[in-house]
């Protein structure tokens, strides 16, 4: 397999590796269903699902898993004030979440789990978590404190989590010395709030049990990749580490990537505050392949600042590659430029991506291969010659999902 990735709990840049016999394993985090995905979101989603499509590529599969965290405190608020249920504004909204990113062309996962769907697994986490003996009760909360453990097991040190980690409204850092690792296993509460049995009475599970509870069952521990958005570093998967290690005696996933966010105004993209911009709004001012271009066009590990002016660029600049790749597969008589120039273009591609996934380097070599076929507007690819050339701007499209070619494969079947 040839990819390598930074891995954000060692901080080193590794390879993505598999058990032997056995698929890919990647678990990404998914969305909390109760509003419309910002393009905050998209890139996130975007980094996996090139993931995935280099690697299919490759010739591997992947068993990707993308839970739904459809019961939660804002669920449950904005619910209220939509005078509807958690269970219906949950449905409503991940139903639009799946529209949106199946315009953006995303690859659906393999499994989505939803978290209501696992709460019996989830109650049985948060009790085998209280026979650590690291559980205490405060108030109609349980929280469980982490032990202290060696550096390279969890991430960073204290200092740095706190540094790293974006808090929000439903999310805040505990105040006390020494409490930094610690997290709610567990909540009293009862209908029509979302609500299960457990030990404690009725009530519902802390956040970061479920993602550890779904991948347990359906993928197993550890899975081979694993991540999110950079603000799920802390507290989320510190805390889904620290269970995998505190119940399985290892880590939640061999490796942990994380995406950079986007900026607006300055701040994160973020539902809870209301500083974003939808996808589907993003949608209807460009193209699925002028806004991938734009949110490929930076390292993944960079924040990007929203700029409708920049994405207006990126989708003129992917307009004018489309229709220079028409020009120059129209009949006629040929020219200097054919598989050869295809090739390397498809194998620079595959380069830039096995190494880091420089989607930056793809983007700059798509523009570079774009102002060459327009610098001579009588080139054309040479009857002989248009077979492989579409093959290699074909394996471009299925490691990048940027649609070049009008018409995929034999079939007709439109790419996107």
């Amino acid at each position: 397999m040839r990819l390598r990735l930074e891995d954000t709990r060692s901080g080193e840049r590794r390879k993505v590796r598999a058990l032997p016999g056995r698929p890919v394993t990647l678990y990404a985090c998914g969305p909390t269903v109760y509003y419309a995905a910002h393009v905050g979101h998209a890139r996130t989603y975007l980094f996996f699902d090139i993931v995935r499509r280099f690697l299919a590529a490759e010739g591997h599969f992947v068993h990707h898993v993308m839970n739904i965290t459809d019961f939660e405190d804002k669920i449950d608020r904005r619910a209220a004030e939509l005078g509807t249920t958690w269970r219906a504004l949950a449905r409503r909204e991940e139903a639009a979440f799946f529209r949106d990113m199946g315009r953006f062309g995303i690859l659906p996962p393999v499994d989505h789990p939803r978290a209501s769907d696992f709460a019996p697994d989830i109650v049985r986490v948060a009790e085998a978590l209280d026979r650590t003996g690291r559980v205490r009760r405060e108030g109609d909360l349980w929280i469980y404190s982490p032990p202290e453990r060696p550096e390279e097991e969890n991430f960073l040190n204290e200092a740095d989590l706190a540094r790293h980690a974006v808090e929000e409204p439903d999310h805040p850092f505990p105040r006390r010395e020494g409490a930094l690792g610690e997290f709610v296993i567990w909540k009293r509460q009862d209908p029509p709030l979302p609500s299960w049995p457990s030990k404690w009475g009725r009530g519902t599970p802390g956040w970061h049990l479920e993602c550890y509870a779904m991948a347990r069952r359906i993928l197993d521990i550890p899975v081979d990749l694993h991540g999110g958005g950079l603000d799920l570093i802390y507290p989320h998967h510190h805390a889904e580490n620290e269970i995998a290690l505190a119940l399985d005696g290892k880590p939640f996933s061999r490796m942990f990537v994380h995406t950079a966010f986007v900026l607006q105004a300055g701040a994160k993209m973020s539902k809870s505050t209301g500083n974003l911009t939808s996808l589907r709004s993003a949608l209807k001012s460009t193209s699925a392949g002028g806004l991938r271009w734009y949110l490929l066009s930076t390292p993944y590990r960079v924040r990007i600042e929203w700029s409708p002016f920049a994405l207006d660029k990126s989708q003129r600049e992917y307009e004018e590659l489309r229709r220079n790749l028409r020009r120059w597969l129209e009949p006629g008589r040929g020219g200097a430029l054919g598989a050869a120039f295809a090739r390397r273009l498809s194998e620079g591609v595959r380069s830039d991506l096995s190494e880091g996934l420089a989607t930056d380097k793809v983007i700059d070599r798509l523009r570079a291969f774009s102002a060459e076929l327009g610098k001579d507007a009588s080139e054309r690819v040479a009857a002989g010659e248009r077979a492989p050339v579409r093959d290699a701007l074909r394996e471009v499209e299925d490691r990048t999902g940027i649609s070049l070619l009008p018409l995929r494969g034999r079939s007709g079947r439109r790419s996107g």
